[in-house]
């Protein structure tokens, strides 16, 4: 069938997809791993251009099969700016013209490639449809969260109607019915300075959506199936879930922090499933004093430990309350008892700047995932069957925390901020191997999630029949002669 379904559509000639992902590095991951993904099982018959802004530009050398066209932001020095929501706004505004010129200018009237099938775009860069709209384009959309997470943004008009949103402090613990097993503080927000230009993002990015051509899912059925069934009832356009794409696609790195890699021969020398893997990810920020009760959880609980201070993880505000990055080296900020503790001089412990994580959580020696619930980070611990513990900080962590430990029940979830007890407690759950019912049980469950995953991915899985519709969806597109005006 795959070899037909080739065969089939290099007859019809080859399609051109052009890519445009969203410039944050939870985002650019799973663009250019659905590309890779595409590249490895359709190369003969499509060609692929990412357009991209230079803001956070993706490395090309890694991808020499891609075309890579940068186009400009519009975006001075001071509007790189920590507050996500009013980036992505700016961009939003400014990147629709430099969109649409580079479209007509360097690819539509390129008279010796292959037409362009479609445009796939991250969600949350919702002006590439009216830009896709104006040139008689199709639109899929790639959304690189979860599929419940999207299912919430679709309810956000419900919820500020029923009076959920804004999140009022007194009702933090609530549950909210009309999504269980979801509580009010799980409803994904993001810190801004402008509430009503957060939930006119969201609004735009659903609404655009609706629009669009087809929506592309880095999840699997097993995984989120009510999830994407109610998304099928509420979008018309094609559903495809074809994830976990890191495992679909080769491994390439499109990190935009450089990898210290020396933490792999570390890990070679610790026991089996002994290390608890700390990350953060790349957004998310603490402070100093949430720096200590973390050194001090981690060193009263006596586990060996992998842990990724990166650049900006630790933040602190002058006098006007603008936060301020700081690049902490622990050796020289922990007072010597705690480092003492820590036993970092004699490798109980390896601290780096950012790690390989794909090769970090498939290492045998790592045994739990403390992380910021992430979706990239929790699809990666689950295909590895590494059960976690959740501090999410914001957005759609929140959502993926409460199903890791209670849906899927994969993990644990810190939801009374960073106490060194209560991390000594709950690494000790997580990790202590004898007698401890609960993680063989936890460990069961994850390992169940990780056989799910590989199978879908095989010929005849879900994952692998979705990829399949999906390119047969992209030849189905009739090739229109682009409005070039």
């Amino acid at each position: 069938m795959y070899e037909q379904q080739q065969e089939w559509h290099q007859r019809r000639g080859r399609r051109r997809l052009v890519l445009f992902p969203c410039p944050l590095q939870g985002h650019i991951n799973p663009m250019l791993q659905l590309a890779t993904l595409l590249h490895s099982h359709y190369q003969r018959i499509l060609s692929i251009t990412i357009v991209h802004i230079h803001f956070n530009s993706p490395n090309s050398s890694k991808y020499p099969d891609f075309t890579f066209l940068p186009i400009s932001d519009g975006l001075s020095p001071s509007q790189s700016t920590k507050d996500v929501i009013a980036l992505l706004s700016l961009l939003n505004h400014n990147c629709a013209n430099p969109f649409r010129e580079c479209l007509i200018n360097e690819i539509l009237s390129q008279q010796n490639e292959p037409p362009v099938a479609c445009i796939i775009s991250d969600a949350i860069m919702h002006f590439t449809q009216s830009v896709a709209d104006s040139l008689q384009l199709p639109r899929i959309v790639l959304r690189t969260s979860s599929p419940t997470n999207f299912v919430i943004f679709a309810a956000f008009p419900l919820l500020r109607q029923r009076g959920y949103l804004p999140i009022k402090e007194s009702e933090l613990e609530a549950p909210v019915p009309e999504l269980p097993p979801l509580k009010v503080k799980d409803i994904p927000m993001i810190k801004t300075g402008n509430l009503e230009g957060l939930f006119t993002l969201i609004s735009e990015m659903v609404n655009q959506t609706k629009a669009s051509a087809g929506l592309i899912w880095n999840s699997f059925e097993s995984l989120e199936q009510t999830s994407l069934e109610s998304l099928r009832h509420e979008f018309p356009a094609p559903n495809f879930a074809i994830g976990p794409f890191h495992k679909f696609a080769p491994a390439i790195s499109s990190s935009l922090l450089t990898q210290d890699r020396s933490c792999l021969s570390w890990l070679n020398t610790q026991a089996p499933s002994s290390v608890i893997y700390i990350s953060f990810g790349s957004i998310a920020a603490i402070d100093e004093a949430q720096l200590v009760e973390m050194a001090l959880g981690i060193a009263h609980s006596g586990q060996p430990f992998l842990w990724v201070i990166r650049p900006g993880l630790v933040v602190d505000h002058d006098k006007s309350g603008q936060e301020i990055n700081k690049d902490v080296d622990l050796t020289k900020f922990l007072p010597q008892k705690v480092k003492e503790m820590m036993k970092l001089h004699s490798g109980r412990g390896c601290i780096v700047k950012w790690a390989p994580q794909l090769e970090v959580l498939a290492h045998p020696a790592v045994g739990g995932f403390w992380t910021h619930s992430g979706w990239n980070s929790t699809l990666e611990s689950i295909c590895e069957g590494v059960p976690m513990l959740c501090w999410a900080c914001f957005g759609d962590q929140m959502v993926s925390a409460r199903y890791v430990s209670e849906v899927w029940r994969v993990g644990f979830q810190l939801e009374n901020g960073l106490q060194h007890g209560e991390i000594e407690t709950y690494i000790k759950r997580l990790m202590v191997q004898e007698n401890n019912r609960e993680r063989e049980e936890m460990i069961e469950r994850v390992k169940d999630l990780q056989e799910r995953a590989e199978l879908c991915i095989k010929k005849g899985g879900s994952s692998f029949k979705s990829l399949e519709n999906l390119t047969d969806y992209i030849f189905s597109l009739k090739i229109r002669k682009a409005r070039l005006a």
